[in-house]
C-alpha cells in the first residue's frame, strides 16, 4: 500500500493527483503546515520535515515532480508517461521539471515574504518581484497552449500534473487573475478533470477525519 504524507494544497498535491489519475489504492496522511513545526515525529519519516513523503514498499521519495515521474513510469498503461524513444520525450521531461523548478520556486518566495514571515519581516517588494518572475515564466507557455490542449505528446501526461500544481498554487495567491487567455483556458481544463476533483475531495475528507484544518496554509494569513 502506498502511503502519502500531505498538507492541504502543498507540493504533495502533485502525487495525490497522480494517484487519483492512476486509480491506485493509497493511504493519505494529513499534517498541519509546516509539519516540521507541528509534528516532530514526522522527522523520522522525512528528516527534511517537508511534504510530500511518499512510501511505496521500500521506496522513499520526497520530491514531488520525481514522484510524478516515478508513478507514470511504473504504470505506463495509464498513458501518463512518455517513453524515452518517443519524439516528445524531451518536451515531457522539460515541462515535468519546469512545473517545479521554474514555476513553483518563485511562488514559495511570494508565500514566505508575503504571508509566512512575521509582519515585521515581510517584504512587499520581494512579493511583487517574484510574482512578476512567475508570471513572466508562465507566459512562455502561452504560444504552445494556443495550438494544443496539453503540454506534450498530444495527450495529458504527468507534465500537466506538475505544471497544473503550480497553477493551483497561483490561484491560492490570487495570481490566476493575471493569467493570459490560453493559460487560463488550460487551467480550466485541468480543473475539470475528474481525478483533479477527486484529489481535492480526498484531501478535504482526510483533513476532516484526521483533525487537520482543511484550509490551505496560504489562505490562512
Amino acid at each position: 500500500m502506498i502511503h502519502l504524507h500531505h498538507c492541504i494544497s502543498a507540493r504533495s498535491f502533485r502525487p495525490l493527483w497522480m494517484l487519483e489519475e492512476l486509480g491506485l489504492p493509497y493511504e493519505l496522511v494529513l499534517h498541519d503546515f509546516p509539519p516540521r513545526v507541528h509534528d516532530e515525529a514526522f522527522l523520522a519519516i522525512n528528516p527534511l520535515g517537508t511534504v510530500p513523503a511518499f512510501l511505496d514498499g521500500e521506496v522513499r521519495m520526497t520530491e514531488s515532480a520525481a514522484i510524478c515521474q516515478y508513478l507514470a513510469a511504473r504504470h505506463p498503461e495509464a498513458g501518463l508517461d512518455v517513453a524515452s524513444q518517443d519524439p516528445a520525450y524531451g518536451d515531457y521531461l522539460n515541462f515535468l521539471h519546469f512545473g517545479e523548478a521554474t514555476l513553483t520556486f518563485p511562488q514559495t518566495l511570494v508565500l514566505r515574504y508575503g504571508q509566512f514571515e512575521p509582519p515585521e519581516r515581510r517584504l512587499p517588494q520581494v512579493v511583487e518581484d517574484y510574482s512578476r518572475w512567475f508570471l513572466s515564466r508562465l507566459r512562455s507557455l502561452e504560444p504552445r497552449l494556443e495550438t494544443r490542449r496539453w503540454l506534450c505528446a498530444e495527450r495529458f501526461t504527468a507534465a500537466d500534473v506538475s505544471v497544473g500544481y503550480a497553477l493551483l498554487l497561483a490561484s491560492h495567491l490570487g495570481l490566476d487573475e493575471r493569467f493570459k487567455p490560453s493559460v487560463r483556458d488550460y487551467w480550466a481544463r485541468l480543473q475539470a478533470r475528474e481525478a483533479f476533483r477527486r484529489a481535492l475531495e480526498a484531501q478535504h475528507a482526510a483533513a476532516v477525519t484526521q483533525g487537520v484544518s482543511p484550509t490551505a496554509a496560504m489562505a490562512l494569513r
